[in-house]
């Protein structure tokens, strides 16, 4: 998912074929943008099985990669600065106090009690359905603490471009494959240094097929045991996006169909997590801003969209800044802005 922006060919460009919709879809940071915000490490916290707390590791010293042989000639990156953290680190953001683990847990119990009000289940259209606040205030801590420490390591966090220099709005993790936005498919290691792509964390496994069946068991209340499996497939994940957006990231309507043709004829759906600030998401079956509808994905949130509506037109319109729980900010310190997963099966 991403948003269109000007590109500013770099001198040395190679040429290169004309845009795709990835292409149009992700926004391009300017150069005071490219020194980085703080970043963030999600947790989910699964109401099947909570999970201890992960303890964020130190960035490695990041390595040059100007020595590297996938350096020439391949995709656009900040190849060679430090992995990106999506959380604050304490030398380089302001000074702030953080609430007492009293007040914390306060914070999620008011928050468990506001999500009351909320329908914990929206059928949004034939094939996709949100389940509003479905990861747990725990569970998302630890999603956001896991996503750092591997964020940090080999195949971590970076900030993905196109050949002629262009770069992208967004901080990008693969895990299980990676994802070459200039190219638009899947491979085993990323073009400019050759590093493989993480696991996906059997936990973060857990949570997706977990999303999935607490979708199928209030669809089989509507259309019957048969039709919520149809509607919405069974899938298992082997490729996660992981997206950070800062405060002004935006995504263009695009569409995700760079899976295998046996994935996106049976309509495994794409699942996906939201964590940190609130965003205005669209979603409609042209790509047109003017014949969209509108949905606020907030932090918990997951949306699942597959069969009939595997290849909807989605994106983001806008950020809304300071919208993440004060609880998540203040146990993880993720950096402001929106942390993403999506799970798809190739």
């Amino acid at each position: 998912m991403a948003s269109g922006g000007e590109k500013t060919p770099a001198s040395s460009a190679q040429p290169r074929k004309a845009p795709t919709p990835h292409a149009s879809v992700y926004g391009r940071l300017s150069e005071r943008q490219k020194q980085g915000a703080c970043t963030f490490s999600p947790s989910v916290s699964s109401k099947y099985s909570p999970q201890q707390l992960v303890t964020p590791a130190q960035p490695p010293k990041a390595a040059d990669s100007r020595s590297s042989p996938y350096s020439a000639g391949s995709v656009g990156s900040d190849s060679g600065a430090s992995p990106f953290d999506i959380c604050m680190s304490g030398n380089k953001c302001p000074i702030k106090l953080n609430s007492s683990l009293l007040e914390i847990n306060r914070a999620k119990r008011r928050d468990k009690e506001l999500s009351k009000d909320v329908a914990p289940f929206q059928y949004l259209r034939p094939g996709m359905v949100m389940l509003k606040r479905f990861i747990k205030p725990n569970d998302q801590v630890k999603i956001v603490k896991v996503c750092q420490q591997l964020g940090v390591g080999s195949g971590g966090f970076y900030r993905p471009g196109y050949r002629d220099g262009a770069m992208l709005r967004l901080w990008m993790m693969c895990l299980g494959k990676n994802w070459d936005p200039d190219s638009r498919s899947y491979g085993d290691t990323r073009p400019f240094d050759g590093a493989q792509p993480p696991t996906i964390p059997e936990e973060f496994r857990k949570y997706v097929q977990d999303a999935i069946q607490a979708s199928h068991e209030i669809l089989k209340q509507r259309i019957g045991a048969v039709n919520a499996v149809e509607e919405l497939p069974l899938m298992s994940p082997d490729i996660c996006l992981v997206n950070f957006y800062n405060s002004s990231g935006r995504l263009g309507l695009h569409q995700d169909k760079d899976e295998s043709r046996s994935s996106l004829d049976k309509g495994l759906p794409v699942v996906s997590f939201s964590l940190g600030d609130t965003t205005e998401f669209l979603y409609g079956d042209v790509r047109d801003e003017e014949k969209v509808s509108k949905v606020d994905l907030e932090s918990g949130d997951v949306l699942i969209f597959g069969g009939k509506s595997r290849l909807i037109f989605h994106g983001v319109s806008n950020m809304k800044p300071k919208t993440a729980p004060k609880w998540l900010t203040d146990e993880t310190n993720l950096r402001p802005g929106r942390l993403n997963l999506t799970f798809r099966q190739y």
